[in-house]
Order: C-alpha cells, then sequence, then structure tokens
C-alpha cells in the first residue's frame, strides 16, 4: 500500500506485451499509488490480427487477459479487462481491405459477440466499441452507429458497461437513448477521452487538470483515465502511466476529496459493480 491509502483507478489505457513497455509500465502505476486499472484490448491489427470472421478476435481478446492477469500481481487492488472491437477497424475494412461498410459492420458485430461470450463467462467487466472521430462517409458513419447500437444491446444482455471510443462532444443525449432503447441504463455508457462535462454517459476525463477541475466541481459521477498507448513510436502519446495517481495527490491538495472519492470509489460500483475498496488486497 502507498500513501494514498485509498484506491486509485485508471479506467482505460493499454498494455502491449510484446511490443511496448508492458508490466514495466503498470510497475510505474503502482509505486505511484495507482491500485487498480481497467485494460482495454489494443486494436486488433496492433497486436497482428486481420480478422476475416469473429472468432479471428479471440486471439486478441486472450492476450489481453493475459496481460490483465500479470497486472493483477502487480497491483495493490485488480486489474480487469475491457474487450471490444475498436471502431476504427471499419476504416481499415473499407479503405484498405475492400469491405462493403455492411460487411464490416457484420464482422465487428461479431467480434462483439466473442467478446460478450468473455463478459457472460466473467473474464471480462465490459465491452468496447464506438464510432470514427474523423470524418467518414455516410455509409460507413450508419455502419458504425449499427456497431455501437449492438454493443448497447450485448451489454445489457450481459448486463455490463460499454466504453466508447468517439468523436469529442459534451453533449450525447442521442447515444445514451440508444442505450436505453437496447436496455442498458445511460449511467453504464461511458465515455473515454471525455472533458470535465458531458451529457448522457458516464463521463472518463482524460487526466488533465482543466478537465478534471470541471468534473469535480460538477458533482457529478465521473472516471478517470490516461489512455496510455504504450506504444514504442509514439512515446509521448497520451498520458503515462503514472499520471492518474499523481492527479489524485493534486486534487486531494485541492480539497477535492469528495471528487476523489467519487471517481475511484462510487462511480466504478455504479457503472461496473466493482468495488474498488473490497479488492484493495488483491482479491
Amino acid at each position: 500500500m502507498t500513501d494514498l491509502d485509498m484506491p486509485v483507478l485508471d479506467n482505460h489505457l493499454h498494455i502491449d506485451p510484446d511490443n511496448g513497455r508492458g508490466i514495466e509500465a503498470v510497475q510505474d502505476f503502482a509505486r505511484l499509488g495507482g491500485t487498480h486499472l481497467l485494460v482495454v484490448n489494443k486494436p486488433s491489427w496492433h497486436l497482428g490480427v486481420e480478422p476475416e470472421v469473429g472468432e479471428d478476435f479471440r486471439a486478441v481478446f486472450e492476450r489481453t487477459i493475459e496481460v490483465v492477469d500479470r497486472a493483477s500481481e502487480v497491483v495493490d487492488g485488480t486489474a480487469w479487462p475491457v474487450l471490444g472491437v475498436h471502431p476504427g477497424l471499419v476504416t481499415r475494412l473499407v479503405d484498405d481491405r475492400g469491405f462493403a461498410p455492411e460487411d464490416a459492420r457484420d464482422l465487428m458485430q461479431a467480434g462483439i459477440d466473442v467478446a460478450a461470450e468473455y463478459v457472460a463467462d466473467g473474464a471480462a467487466v465490459a465491452l468496447k466499441s464506438g464510432r470514427p472521430h474523423y470524418d467518414v462517409s455516410e455509409a460507413v458513419w450508419d455502419a458504425s452507429n449499427d456497431v455501437m447500437r449492438h454493443t448497447f444491446a450485448r451489454g445489457a444482455d450481459a448486463d455490463c458497461a460499454v466504453q466508447l471510443h468517439t468523436e469529442a462532444s459534451e453533449e450525447m443525449t442521442a447515444v445514451a437513448e440508444w442505450a436505453e432503447a437496447a436496455g442498458l441504463p445511460r449511467h453504464r455508457v461511458v465515455k473515454h477521452y471525455a472533458g470535465g462535462r458531458l451529457v448522457g454517459p458516464t463521463p472518463s476525463v482524460m487526466s488533465e487538470k482543466e478537465r478534471l477541475t470541471v468534473a469535480a466541481e460538477s458533482g457529478e459521477p465521473f472516471l478517470m483515465e490516461t489512455d496510455f498507448v504504450d506504444d514504442p513510436d509514439r512515446p509521448g502519446a497520451v498520458l503515462g502511466p503514472k499520471t492518474v495517481p499523481r492527479r489524485v495527490r493534486w486534487m486531494l491538495e485541492e480539497g477535492y476529496d469528495d471528487a476523489v472519492e467519487r471517481a475511484h470509489v462510487t462511480t466504478p460500483g455504479r457503472v461496473y459493480g466493482l468495488d474498488t475498496v473490497a479488492t484493495l488486497d488483491g482479491d
């Protein structure tokens, strides 16, 4: 246990055991006071998988679960996998491999179905989906939204949260309504890489002081993340694994104790059903 003596959760990061820093990054997180991780599988093509059918994603998910198990041995708390299909895959399929948007949609939905099996079996705690954050054709946009809605339905079936990778926005009521129409409560939809203010889903706030100040002072549920990419070709990209525990210290110094409790205890419980206090001993 570190001097923080409390749960410190990074809600969204990646660990690449083959090409990146891997467990060394987790050790940095733990040394600074980090205790819990939600580790999202890297995009399938980053792990050398160019899927033809849904089952091809299984290798990506298995590799992610393996490294998450190792991460759990390092932190004082627990690491959990979040599995799904990166929305950028649609562009790779359509532009690079010649898929029709509808065929890309079907393949990505099949990958989500496989990810949902792991959640149903207890091997993962949430699903990941979304839509491109860059300009795409109307057909690709529609296909991506279909994949996202399909993921909401699978999340409802598995009784789990869904993390979203989407365009930047402070207002996503329509997306939250799609989730509710599929049977998934809107608070169980998490927008990763969020600012400090968001209408609709639960924001997973990038751990920059300005964004965190807005989130802390909002009084609303939120999570904290780095989106650490663990890519040796992009060493300065996004935020490093030490950032969340450092920002927690800063928030406590600024008097945001209630916000820290919200981000690391109450919101993880509300969104994922995770007890970050009870799991501090690693059980």
